[in-house]
């Protein structure tokens, strides 16, 4: 037997989808609206499974709490940007140079980003320290595809030593719109 269980969790982003082309033959339109800045009220759900169950469980949802922590830290009410982005150098001007990422700037986080270093910045400036306090540097282009892939790398790797499989991440952009991506 195998044994699978899931939970979902709720979070707010914003993000820009740079790379976007349509084929107006099926889009209907040409409106590259993924293109503007734009947010959505995300849901990640993770699949956790099992052959054998420990203590009548695949695991305690609770061994989950880490990631709602980590989100709601890491991702909620910010905006997910890919450093190779045409607008990144104009979005964080105060963190490049010469119109590239300045990576002294930043701080590379394990899981994979970069967040601004606010100390940086001149204290008297809130506005600027509100704008980029909001902002999680990724080196690819936030879609569903690549957000969804990139979660199940963290979950997997952080589970790991629960000896824990994670079978899949599936993650809602919209209510409507959803990806989910397997573990191999």
């Amino acid at each position: 037997m195998k044994w699978s269980i899931d939970k979902s969790f709720d979070f707010c982003y914003g993000h820009r989808v740079w790379s976007q082309r349509l084929d107006v033959a099926y889009s209907l339109d040409s409106c590259l609206a993924c293109r503007h800045l734009h947010g959505h009220q995300g849901r990640i759900k993770i699949f956790l499974e099992a052959r054998e169950l420990e203590r009548g469980m695949v695991t305690d949802f609770k061994h989950l709490g880490w990631f709602k922590a980590w989100l709601d830290a890491t991702l909620d009410h910010k905006f997910i940007i890919d450093r190779n982005d045409p607008l990144f150098s104009d979005m964080l001007s105060h963190y490049c140079r010469d119109g590239e990422m300045d990576r002294d700037r930043f701080t590379h986080h394990a899981e994979g980003y970069w967040t601004p270093r606010l100390e940086l910045l001149d204290d008297a400036d809130e506005a600027l320290r509100e704008k980029y306090e909001g902002m999680v540097v990724v080196d690819f282009i936030p879609t569903s595809e690549h957000l969804t892939a990139w979660i199940l790398r963290i979950v997997t790797e952080r589970m790991a030593p629960m000896g824990v499989h994670v079978s899949a991440v599936e993650f809602w952009e919209t209510p409507k719109s959803h990806c989910r991506v397997e573990a191999q």
